[in-house]
C-alpha cells in the first residue's frame, strides 16, 4: 500500500512539473470594415424605414466617409438615409455602418415634413436603376481621375437625390470633403447612367 501511494504520489509530481502554463486567452481580431455601395446601402435603410412608417419614402441618400473609406469604386462604409411618410408628416434619419463601433443600422430622430419643400422631395426606388460604382466610373471618366492622380487622399462623396426642376433621380459625385467644400462635382443620371453635367455650385 505504502508503494502504491508513493507511486501515484511520484506520477502527480511529473505530471505537475510537465504541463505547461495556461496560455493567455487570444483577443479577438477586429473584422475588417464591410464596405457597401449606395444600392445596397439603401436597401438595408430602407427595411429599417418601412419598420417606422409602411408608406416611408427615401428623399436622400449620402455617403459618409471615414478612416475605413474614402469614397473610391463608389462604396462607403457609412451610408446616411432620410426618409419621408407622407401619412405620419414625418422624417426620420438612418444610417447603416460597416465600421466598428457602430456597425449595422442606426435610426435618428423623427422631424416634421412638409411634402412641398422641394429639399425632401421623396422619390420611388425603382428610379434607381445605376448604382454608385457606375457614378463613380462616369464621374472618373469627366475629370475625377485627374483630381485623384493630383490629390489621391481626396475623399469621393455620393449624394442622391430628385433634381425637381430635371425632374430626375441624380447622383451629385463629390470629389471634396462636403458638398460646399470641393474640388469637383460631377451629376450623374441615376436611372439611366449618363453624365449629365459638371457642377458648379
Amino acid at each position: 500500500m505504502k508503494k502504491l501511494l508513493m507511486a501515484m504520489f511520484a506520477l502527480a509530481l511529473l505530471t505537475a512539473c510537465t504541463s505547461e502554463p495556461p496560455k493567455p486567452a487570444e483577443k479577438p481580431q477586429p473584422k475588417p470594415a464591410e464596405l457597401l455601395t449606395a444600392r445596397s446601402g439603401l436597401q438595408k435603410l430602407y427595411i429599417s424605414a418601412h419598420g417606422w412608417a409602411p408608406d416611408a419614402r427615401p428623399y436622400r441618400l449620402e455617403s459618409v466617409p471615414n478612416a475605413d473609406s474614402k469614397g473610391r469604386d463608389g462604396k462607403s462604409a457609412v451610408w446616411r438615409a432620410s426618409f419621408a411618410s407622407a401619412t405620419m408628416r414625418a422624417t426620420k434619419p438612418y444610417v447603416w455602418s460597416g465600421s466598428d463601433p457602430d456597425r449595422g443600422v442606426n435610426p435618428g430622430l423623427q422631424d416634421t415634413y412638409n411634402p412641398n419643400n422641394a429639399s425632401t422631395h421623396a422619390f420611388d426606388i425603382a428610379f434607381l436603376k445605376i448604382d454608385s460604382d457606375k457614378a463613380y466610373e462616369v464621374a472618373q471618366q469627366h475629370g475625377g481621375d485627374k483630381v485623384l492622380a493630383k490629390s489621391a487622399d481626396t475623399p469621393v462623396l455620393y449624394i442622391l437625390e430628385w433634381d425637381v426642376v430635371a425632374n430626375e433621380l441624380v447622383y451629385h459625385v463629390i470629389y471634396g470633403n462636403s458638398r460646399d467644400d470641393y474640388k469637383l462635382k460631377i451629376a450623374v443620371n441615376a436611372t439611366s447612367g449618363e453624365f449629365i453635367r459638371i457642377e458648379k455650385s
